[in-house]
């Protein structure tokens, strides 16, 4: 199959629009057509060498689009389903059978690509190879090829080019909220950072019926669009030289959880003394440095029965998760399409300098219409 796709030659350069030859689906595997795809950091993190990953290659990692081919051993989908794309898994191992996909015990190699599979390239039409099935699909595609596994069947009545930030940092965010803290109703939780995956976190605090959600950052515009979200209070941290005395000004007793969406090491030891007795720290953001070390207050913690927990893609089951988050987007208690911007697939470099300058939360690229 012929598509246009965004490839990236080596580390740190621009996405060039080539075509390119996707293969054939393989027996567990279908073959999109891209809708719309999501702009993630951990595609740009990537692209820039901050994280390892083959080159050429076809990045992209929050497709949302219909099936149109499948494999011969493919059960799940059929033709004309309209699918969101999630990471891949491999499905036998302890975590996959144990209900936790996102722990797969091959995570990095089907997502990251660090045993990269010569086959699952794609001629380039000027000459080399570019890697494909990054994160199980490289979606920066008009055209992706994704394994059944992380293919989700979604219902046809929403439009498809905004879905596909479900599949990863919407996932990510209120994931970790909903399906990893499981905070009570009426509970306290601060939330550092307001970009895609925060304001993720925070819809899920909503529906999850927290009493007090206070989101954190520096950025004055995506404060006031946690307003509009739910968020019943704000710190901007220009302003507040203190985070914990800010926090406990509101909570007076601490929140309950914090969620650091920022991955800022000096923010999180900021904000920890605003956490409360037993509460709960979780972290969600990719480090500054895969080895850089993360101190918390030893004593504090251990007297307080506090703990620290990470979460990887909100701690969800895709095939469960992404179609709960939509259902409740319908009925209007989860309105994530408030954080995207859509851009032409061909201004994908106008869109990630817009991600840069933060004058969009979330960019999504159209394709075309479902």
């Amino acid at each position: 199959m012929k598509s246009l796709a965004a490839v990236v030659r080596a580390a740190k350069e621009p996405f060039v629009i080539e075509e390119i030859d996707v293969p054939d689906p393989g027996d567990e595997e279908v073959l999109v057509r891209i809708v719309g795809v999501g702009i993630c950091h951990t595609d740009l993190a990537s692209r820039d060498g901050l994280l390892v990953a083959p080159f050429p290659s076809v990045f992209g990692h929050e497709g949302a689009g219909v099936v149109e081919r499948v494999g011969r051993c493919v059960t799940k989908l059929k033709p004309g389903d309209h699918v969101v794309l999630a990471p891949a898994s491999d499905g036998v191992c302890e975590q996959c059978q144990g209900g936790a996909p996102m722990y797969c015990e091959r995570f990095s190699e089907l997502n990251f690509q660090t045993l990269p599979d010569p086959r699952c390239t794609a001629p380039l039409a000027n000459g080399g190879q570019a890697f494909l099935k990054y994160f199980g699909q490289s979606s920066f595609s008009h055209f992706a090829l994704a394994g059944e596994r992380n293919a989700v069947k979604v219902r046809k009545d929403v439009p498809l080019r905004i879905l596909g930030p479900l599949g990863c940092g919407v996932q990510t965010g209120a994931g970790t909220v909903i399906n990893g803290l499981k905070p009570p109703p009426g509970s306290s939780i601060a939330i550092l950072g307001a970009g895609a995956v925060g304001l993720a976190a925070l819809l899920g605090a909503a529906v999850c019926g927290c009493g007090t959600i206070i989101a954190v950052d520096r950025v004055e515009s995506r404060l006031d669009v946690a307003k509009c979200l739910g968020a019943t209070h704000v710190i901007n941290t220009q302003n507040e030289p203190d985070l914990a005395r800010a926090i406990r000004a509101i909570v007076p007793r601490g929140v309950n959880f914090i969620v650091d969406s920022a991955g800022d090491p000096a923010l999180i030891l900021a904000s920890l003394t605003g956490l409360a007795i037993r509460g709960t720290l979780g972290l969600v953001a990719v480090p500054p440095g895969v080895e850089r070390p993360l101190e918390v207050p030893w004593s504090n913690f251990l007297a307080q029965g506090q703990r620290v927990e990470g979460f990887v893609e909100g701690n969800s089951i895709p095939d469960i998760f992404i179609p709960q988050m939509i259902n409740l987007y319908v009925q209007g208690l989860f309105p994530f399409d408030q954080l995207i911007s859509l851009y032409r697939f061909e201004a994908i470099n106008d869109a990630v300098e817009d991600l840069r300058r933060g004058v969009a939360i979330k960019a999504v690229l159209e394709m075309g219409a479902a």
